[in-house]
């Protein structure tokens, strides 16, 4: 490996929502000299998922700043006033963000920080000489950095599930929901078969609503149009005012300390707090339902509780089997277009192979993730959302990136830069003692 050509304090690499906030954050502070990479030529947050209308399940508060820094030029209120839209903003009287309006936000942001840096993919990672040492592969060619620690914020890849064959995906008639509106067009278009058109939508998430109103409103009348999915329900997302106490720094510490079996089992419970569908858009798409039941026969078939077990290419399009998981019937059908809004996975990157001994691992292979977001043997690797399993649901939430941003950048200054809350909730999340009431004595044998 050659010399370096920059030495920083801090190489954060990814340049998402997460990883924005820690750019931002950082910014003025004269001690820490910091370097964000991304591979892209340009900041795109879920450019495919960009539907009119669609926002945010998040406050507007949760930008990449101003839960840390109110007074931070980067908060998402800052960037409206630049706009000339903070007034419109203010008569609309809606803390929802919409997605596009928060995605250019984001963008304004990534150009006007100077740490970040797109157009630079890491290729390798050395540890040598008490240094990280970077490859990374720019427009000009290879360029070296080293750092005394690193800020992983990689993000997730799209998810599709094994059931799906190769020659499915090949015949592009199968498109995940991360890219669903650059096939928008083609999935709305006339079929030109003299039967009418069948589209399947997998999934029960946010995403899946969103896409299966949108096709609901613009398919032709004579269209079909399923929206299965393997759980029991459309769950929406619980978003009460006592769940929420538990996007909390002692929710936190209540569920690090757990044993890693029953952060598991909790994790398993709590999708519904995280991946569930906004209340307001279930009634969005019943009302749309209701409305298209009074003067025709809908051909919309929703179906829950049912597993795909096989995805294959069939002659007139492609073949969906699924599995009711309770009683055990199969259901097939052939449709002209399947959307998969399967989610996401977080993967590990290549180029930690590299320093893979300077990483703390549970014994399944995923990141031991310590209280304060490190996951380096020396304390020196930090991770962003990589953390579901060791701090519960709160992980990819936007609204906890600039406390999870606050405990790192304290912890790699050694002082405190932003001042953390260490409680905001009015209720325990242990057994804790209930102060001022007398303890049980143990009963007393009269025998």
């Amino acid at each position: 490996m050659n010399q370096p050509s920059e030495h920083f304090d801090v190489i954060a690499i990814g340049a998402g929502p997460f990883n924005l906030g820690f750019a931002a954050l950082t910014e003025g502070i004269e001690d820490l000299k910091v370097a964000v990479l991304d591979a892209a030529e340009k900041f795109v947050w879920h450019p495919g998922m960009l539907l009119p209308g669609t926002h945010l399940q998040v406050p507007f508060m949760a930008d990449l700043v101003t839960l840390a820094d109110p007074t931070n030029k980067y908060s998402f209120l800052n960037y409206l006033k630049r706009q000339q839209r903070i007034y419109p903003f203010y008569i609309r009287e809606d803390f929802y963000a919409l997605r596009q309006e928060y995605s250019n936000y984001l963008a304004w942001a990534a150009e006007s920080i100077q740490s970040v840096r797109f157009g630079h993919r890491v290729l390798e990672a050395e540890y040598r000489e008490g240094l990280y040492h970077l490859s990374v592969l720019t427009e000009a060619g290879m360029s070296h950095f080293t750092a005394q620690k690193l800020v992983l914020g990689t993000g997730t890849q799209p998810y599709l599930p094994p059931v799906i064959s190769d020659e499915a995906m090949n015949t592009g008639k199968v498109v995940h929901s991360s890219n669903y509106l650059f096939g928008r067009d083609a999935l709305l278009a006339s079929s030109e078969a003299t039967r009418a058109k069948a589209i399947c939508v997998l999934g029960s998430g946010q995403s899946a609503a969103e896409i299966f109103l949108d096709l609901l409103r613009n398919l032709e009348e004579e269209d079909h149009l399923i929206w299965a999915t393997r759980s029991e329900r459309y769950f929406p997302l619980e978003y009460t005012k006592l769940t929420l106490e538990m996007t909390s720094p002692e929710y936190i510490d209540h569920f690090h300390a757990l044993p890693m079996a029953k952060r598991d089992e909790l994790s398993a419970e709590q999708k519904g707090l995280y991946k569930g569908i906004n209340a307001d858009l279930i009634n969005e798409i019943h009302e749309e339902l209701y409305e298209r039941s009074i003067s025709q026969a809908a051909n919309v078939h929703l179906r829950t509780g049912c597993a795909a077990t096989s995805i294959t290419v069939a002659d007139q399009g492609i073949s969906v089997s699924l599995r009711h998981d309770r009683t055990g019937q199969d259901l097939d059908f052939v449709v002209d277009d399947l959307v998969m809004a399967t989610g996401y996975r977080a993967g590990v990157p290549d180029f930690l192979g590299g320093i893979a001994q300077r990483i703390d691992y549970l014994a399944d292979g995923r990141f031991n993730v310590d209280r304060e977001y490190s996951i380096g043997l020396g304390q020196d690797i930090f991770v962003q959302n990589a953390e579901l399993h060791t701090h519960g649901f709160t992980a990819p939430d936007l609204g906890m990136g600039a406390y999870r941003n606050s405990v790192i950048i304290n912890r790699i200054a050694g002082r405190e830069i932003y001042p953390v809350e260490e409680r905001i909730a009015f209720q325990e999340f242990g057994a804790a003692e209930l102060t001022g009431l007398p303890t049980a004595a143990p009963a007393t044998s009269h025998a």
